[in-house]
């Protein structure tokens, strides 16, 4: 076809189309710059997490390693924050501070804060005695573990 037979309405159909193609263009782009953001947003916000995570880790460890805090609960504690580390699937906690998981595993089932009020004294004063011995019985291995975490930690 040369210019001269090409209808009217066909350049009107060509030129719809050009101005649909650069709508859906303009509105790609649009959600493209918003997924960046929201995902900068999300970076950010996790970066931040970790940070806060970070800081209550060494903290505790700190406490531990000066005797300010129990090894039973500065384990109990440090298990769980290192878990909720956005790396932690791939960190290898567990086999990095394996004393420190051994006194988790050995105490989770413990009850704490306000569960453990609802059993008879006789039972509480059990439980603290197990898990004083298992302080004692560990305290060598969780200190290094604590060291070598305030050295990775640094």
């Amino acid at each position: 076809m040369t210019e001269a037979n090409f209808p009217a309405w066909a350049w009107i159909a060509v030129l719809l189309g050009v101005v649909i193609i650069a709508g859906l263009a303009f509105y790609a782009g649009r959600l493209l710059a918003q997924l960046k953001a929201q995902n900068q947003r999300r970076d950010q916000a996790l970066a931040k997490r970790n940070e806060n995570l970070h800081e209550s880790i060494v903290t505790i460890a700190k406490a531990m390693e000066q005797g300010q805090c129990p090894l039973s609960e500065g384990a109990l504690r440090l298990v769980v924050l290192l878990d909720l580390r956005v790396e932690s699937n791939q960190a290898g906690y567990a086999r990095k501070y394996p004393s420190l998981h051994d006194m988790y595993e050995r105490i989770k089932h413990m009850p704490t804060h306000e569960a453990r009020k609802q059993y008879p004294k006789a039972e509480i004063r059990k439980m603290d005695n197990e898990r004083e011995g298992y302080e004692k019985e560990l305290e060598d291995v969780i200190l290094q573990d604590v060291r070598q975490l305030l050295k990775d930690f640094a």
